[in-house]
């Protein structure tokens, strides 16, 4: 007997000299908890350009899931962002952990210019707002590898009826003495908010 949709989320492990991902610290955290209604899987990319959607897709494969949620870091930023639009282009300000660098590079030759995300994206960030939180929808996924990654899933995904797609998260405060001066989050409220997400999309 089922216990529910089956959901995947994944996350990210440190990039550029960092020590934490908050994204990978929430998608850790969010897995050990228990979800009445869905079953939960849980992947940590890694952070380079020839892995991290080969990581993904695989663990898609495995798991079959309804529901894939893909979260990723965005220094800056003082909300949960669901994102609205993947774009066919990696062009980065800074190299992948193993020390690639695109620039200008398209992601997939026969892909479309941009896909859309299949997730519920406006429900998301209402139900993060009822929990007194943050979250807005961003209209740009940036072109590093939490793009990469969405650009991917949704072009192998293109109508196979799964809902899919990304969400920006915060730093949290553990993380303030690396990127000091940018907005950030208690971990623990991070953790409530994306709940919060994730049980809207099902």
């Amino acid at each position: 007997m089922s216990i529910g949709k089956k959901v995947l989320i994944s996350g990210f492990e440190p990039f550029g000299g960092s020590d934490l991902n908050s994204s990978q610290l929430v998608v850790e955290a969010v897995f050990k908890e228990s979800f009445t209604g869905l079953e939960l899987s849980a992947v940590i990319l890694p952070v380079e350009f020839d892995k991290a959607a080969r990581v993904l897709l695989s663990k898609v494969k495995e798991v079959n899931p309804e529901i894939i949620i893909s979260f990723g870091q965005a220094e800056g930023r003082k909300a949960i962002t669901p994102e609205k639009i993947a774009i066919n282009l990696d062009s980065a300000r800074i190299p992948d952990n193993a020390g690639e660098l695109r620039v200008n590079k398209v992601i997939v030759e026969s892909g479309a210019d941009g896909y859309f995300s299949t997730l519920p994206i406006e429900k998301m960030v209402e139900a993060v707002k009822e929990r007194g939180l943050e979250s807005e929808i961003s209209l740009s996924a940036g072109a590093f590898l939490c793009n990469h990654i969405f650009y991917h899933l949704q072009h192998q995904l293109l109508e196979r009826g799964i809902k899919s797609g990304f969400v920006h998260l915060p730093l949290v405060n553990e993380q303030l003495a690396q990127y000091p001066g940018q907005p950030s989050w208690a971990l623990e409220d991070l953790i409530q908010g994306v709940k919060a997400a994730i049980l809207s999309t099902i």
